[in-house]
């Protein structure tokens, strides 16, 4: 008697390979589950074959039959889990292969880091007046985003302490003092001109070109009078130097005073001239750490210092 009209209903492989989740589902199957699925069935059906022969009073020759039967059986369930594996596998990978050039994820943090940079560079240029308050509603209208992707970013800049957020207020730009404006110079002084006699002895042949070039775009900055490219390349031509300064944890605090330095280099800035005056001032820091002049560099970087502190003084109290 054949195989397949031996029982009720369809064999037990076909059984197996329903058992199989479909490839739309996009999960792959428990295999382990599987075989003891379809182990169990195997075994179910074999007892109910060998009490049917042993009613119907066959012979040994008839339970031959059927041990054989279960060892073709879990032979086909091994083999068709064997090769039925890797064809699903495929299947699926295939389903869910992109083209390498096509990146479809979309990631929420591009719109709170856009909103970020423009708002700090808003900072920079003046656009917000120490001391004025920030309105959310009014920002949202302008950089064209909704509120929460808003106080995410102002978040950001509070932590950088570029703005405020009191309870009951909101966000404001924080007031100057001239207490603060004197501690960030002082530590730049003791990052910045350690960092310059550092460069001189180490930096490349070819980080010393990119140096020279950040300066060239600080140059064409203050021909134009472009009061936030200045700042901008100023910082460029500086985070060269602690870049090459050999020392990461003097980079890394100085990084984490960015803001407030460039904060403050755009009120020193602001005064007539100043843009020209740290052009200059520059040139001999460059000068001297391409001649690999360590004493010269940290002379040159704390003469730059000291005028920047006297100018941001003098801005400061022009506009009090």
């Amino acid at each position: 008697m054949p195989w397949k009209n031996s029982i009720n209903g369809p064999s037990p492989l076909s059984r197996t390979f329903k058992a199989i989740r479909p490839v739309s589902m996009r999960r792959e199957p428990n295999w382990s589950q599987v075989i003891s699925a379809a182990m169990s069935m195997t075994l179910t059906i074999t007892a109910r074959l060998v009490q049917k022969e042993h009613t119907a009073g066959g012979t040994s020759s008839g339970l031959s039959d059927i041990l054989a039967i279960f060892r073709f059986d879990n032979l086909a369930i091994f083999h068709g889990v064997t090769y039925a594996a890797p064809a699903i596998a495929t299947q699926t990978q295939e389903t869910l292969e992109m083209p390498p050039d096509l990146n479809l994820r979309i990631s929420p943090r591009t719109v709170q880091r856009e909103t970020v940079d423009k708002l700090r560079l808003a900072i920079f240029s003046g656009l917000f007046q120490p001391g004025s308050r920030l309105i959310e509603s009014q920002l949202c209208t302008q950089l064209g985003i909704s509120r929460p992707s808003l106080r995410e970013a102002l978040r950001s800049l509070e932590a950088e302490r570029l703005i405020e957020i009191v309870p009951n207020r909101g966000p404001s730009i924080p007031s100057l003092t001239w207490e603060v404006a004197t501690a960030i110079y002082e530590v730049r002084e003791l990052l910045e001109v350690e960092a310059a006699g550092r460069c001189a002895s180490r930096i490349s042949p070819e980080q010393l070109r990119e140096l020279d070039k950040s300066l060239s775009a600080f140059e064409e900055a203050a021909s134009s009078n472009d009061s936030l490219a200045q700042v901008m390349t100023a910082a460029d031509f500086y985070s060269i130097i602690l870049a090459n300064c050999g020392n990461p944890i003097l980079e890394e605090v100085h990084r984490g005073l960015v803001a407030r330095i460039s904060f403050f280099r755009g009120r020193s800035m602001s005064l007539d001239g100043r843009a020209q005056s740290s052009l200059a001032e520059m040139k001999e820091i460059y000068e001297s750490i391409a001649a690999g002049d360590e004493k010269a560099a940290r002379k040159a970087s704390k003469n730059h210092l000291l005028k920047a502190k006297a100018a941001a003084k003098m801005s400061m109290d022009s506009a009090t």
